[in-house]
Parts: structure tokens; C-alpha cells; sequence
């Protein structure tokens, strides 16, 4: 099976900034999404921002918008999340993910990776 590969995670104050980046092997060339969810603790998994269709589509959880960025590198096979402004709330596993199936929702990926951990400090 394919890797998504994570990295970029950290522990940061509030107000700070972190980008993630995914080795995405053929992914970001070959799936409907590509997608950042998180897992804060005693949570379950929420969707952070998807990249759809070729990257013509772009979604964002609303507690992010305006903060978070999703991108990617199709050369490079990459996605990127760039963080800024953190809070303490954005503490959680950060994954990295492929939705394969077109039309289907981007917060349930069917293939992710095994997650980065992004901490912040009030």
C-alpha cells in the first residue's frame, strides 16, 4: 500500500505558526482529495481542509478558516498545511490523507498516514 508520511509537528505558544508538510507518494496526482484531519485528545478524528479536484476545490473546518492553508505539490508529491495564529485547541494528531473515491466526503478518507502531533501552550 502506498505511504503518507507526515511531518513538520512541534510544540509552539498560541500565536505561533507550524507547516506540516506529506510525502504523498502518487496521491496528490491520482486521488479525488487530499486532506488534513486531526485527532484532539479524547476526541474523535475531525476534518481540518481538504484540496479536491485537481485542487480547484478547497475546504476548511470553520474553526481554521482564515488561519490554516492547505496546498500541494503535485511535483513533488507533496501537501502542505501551513498553521498560523495557533491556539491551545488545535492541539491533536494531525494526518495526513487521500480520498480516492470521487463525489465521496473528504473527511472520511479511505488511506492515511500515522499522524504528526502538533502541541500548544497557552
Amino acid at each position: 500500500q502506498t505511504q503518507l508520511v507526515e511531518s513538520g509537528g512541534g510544540s509552539v505558544q498560541a500565536g505561533g505558526s507550524l507547516r506540516l508538510a506529506c510525502a504523498a507518494s502518487e496521491y496528490t496526482r491520482s486521488a479525488y482529495c487530499m486532506a488534513w484531519l486531526r485527532q484532539p485528545p479524547g476526541k474523535l478524528r475531525e476534518g481540518v481542509a481538504g484540496l479536491c479536484h485537481g485542487g480547484s476545490i478547497e475546504h476548511y473546518a470553520d474553526s481554521v478558516k482564515g488561519r490554516f492553508t492547505i496546498s500541494q505539490d503535485t511535483t513533488q508529491d507533496t501537501l502542505y498545511l501551513q498553521m498560523n495564529n495557533l491556539k491551545p485547541e488545535d492541539t491533536a494528531m494531525y494526518y495526513c490523507a487521500a480520498q480516492t473515491i470521487y463525489g465521496a466526503d473528504w473527511t472520511r478518507p479511505d488511506y492515511w498516514g500515522r499522524g504528526t502531533q502538533v502541541t500548544v501552550s497557552s
